[in-house]
């Protein structure tokens, strides 16, 4: 399996954007290219690759911002994913110090940094200041997010009619506060997980959500449920295959979050990653960083994520 080059991404990306500026000169010599097309080149760029999570409870790597990004970098991570607070603390920021710290570190060594907050909905004010707490955020360099990402996990809002509505009502406030070419990505439940669990968010708007969203990170745990390769192949494109269906999206960008990284063993994680190839999802990771093996580091850096999964086998 080719070896991921985030060289490669970067002159894909590059492309991209040459694309939209030679459409936007088509049009106007004097036009910009236009805010979604920007947001776009960036989705890929920050959302495509392999990325690594870092949630609030993660302990040590939290004091040690220097040899997390160093080790991020030795492993071909692009983007790292952390946590800024969930619904259950008491502050909109947790640790913002140390946030701060990590955030700076992992710029200085080239990888994008993309805050996620889950929220519960039972209280859609508290929900959307912190939100925007995160979008604000600054690091004493005056370093901020390159993105932003909702959590949408909570199922404690009933009846479920209630919930979907300040679901998209948040994520409407939160596109309409970020800046236009920056994304919103949606990280959300597996899809298969769901069907499994009809009663637990049954109607999930999927293609309401997308219409907000710049990006999914489907929560694709196959440690739940499988862990023989062929099984966790058939799950990973499950996942993919739902998501285009039910959102209408079948150039929706997605970032597949695979199976707990505890529980996962190399073989297991090697046809995930051949299924995100198969089915040209455009980014990768296991949850979370400090359960990530070596082999498992070196499978994903070694999947061919092309993204544009409208012209693949899924």
């Amino acid at each position: 399996m080719p070896r991921y080059d985030p060289a490669v991404r970067r002159a894909r990306v590059g492309a991209a954007l040459a694309v939209v500026a030679a459409c936007a000169l088509c049009a106007s010599s004097t036009r910009a290219a236009a805010p979604d097309d920007m947001r776009a080149a960036t989705t890929l760029e920050i959302y495509g690759g392999v990325g690594s999570w870092l949630d609030i409870f993660a302990g040590s790597p939290w004091r040690r911002p220097l040899a997390v990004a160093a080790d991020l970098k030795a492993r071909g991570v692009t983007t790292m994913y952390l946590q800024t607070s969930n619904y259950s603390q008491r502050t909109a920021i947790v640790q913002p110090a140390l946030l701060g710290r990590l955030l700076d570190a992992a710029h200085a060594a080239g990888i994008s940094v993309v805050a996620w907050y889950l929220p519960s909905f039972t209280d859609p004010a508290i929900d959307a200041e912190r939100s925007l707490a995160a979008i604000r955020f600054r690091s004493a360099s005056g370093e901020r997010f390159d993105s932003f990402a909702l959590d949408v996990e909570a199922s404690l809002v009933r009846p479920v009619s209630l919930r979907n509505s300040r679901l998209l009502a948040l994520a409407a406030r939160v596109r309409a506060a970020l800046p236009k070419d920056v994304p919103l990505g949606a990280i959300i439940p597996s899809p298969v997980g769901m069907t499994r669990h009809p009663h637990y968010w049954p109607g999930f708007p999927y293609a309401g959500l997308a219409r907000v969203s710049d990006v999914f990170l489907p929560m694709a745990y196959f440690s739940h449920y499988v862990h023989r390769p062929d099984d966790v192949y058939d799950y990973t494109r499950r996942v993919v295959v739902d998501i285009r269906d039910r959102t209408g999206r079948a150039d929706l960008p997605i970032h597949v979050i695979g199976g707990l990284a505890s529980s996962t063993s190399t073989a297991a994680a090697t046809a995930f990653a051949r299924a995100a190839t198969d089915c040209s999802v455009d980014g990768v990771s296991l949850y979370a960083y400090p359960q990530t093996t070596l082999a498992q580091w070196h499978v994903l850096a070694n999947a061919e994520l092309l993204g544009g999964g409208a012209a693949t086998g899924c």
